[in-house]
């Protein structure tokens, strides 16, 4: 994961989404993390210069990284989460390595 940040640096601004489930003495349960469950492990946007209408301003892109091992799978959750973020026009990539993150040259 760390290796895709860096890689990622100067391309996009991402943040470790750390996801997860705290359970209290009182029996309360508190899910934590940005869209848990399923949201992506690098959640941040990527910034990109528009055309025309807005010539020379810069628009940032809801970006969501999955970083998965060579043979790691994505759940539902997971590619539900992703599929959102690409049907309202952000950047969803699953990573396994810095060849995945095309999307950012």
């Amino acid at each position: 994961m760390r290796r895709l940040m860096l890689a990622l640096s100067g391309k996009a601004v991402v943040f470790r989404n750390n996801q997860g489930v705290a359970h209290y003495p009182d029996g309360s349960v508190v899910r934590y993390g940005l869209a848990n469950p399923g949201g992506s492990d690098l959640i941040g946007w990527t910034s990109r210069t528009v055309t025309t209408d807005m010539v020379g301003k810069k628009i940032a892109i809801f970006t969501a990284v999955e970083v998965k091992t060579a043979t790691g799978r994505t759940s539902e959750a997971q590619r539900n989460f992703l599929q959102a973020v690409e049907t309202a026009g952000g950047i969803a990539v699953v990573a396994r390595g810095e060849a995945d993150l095309s999307a950012f040259q």
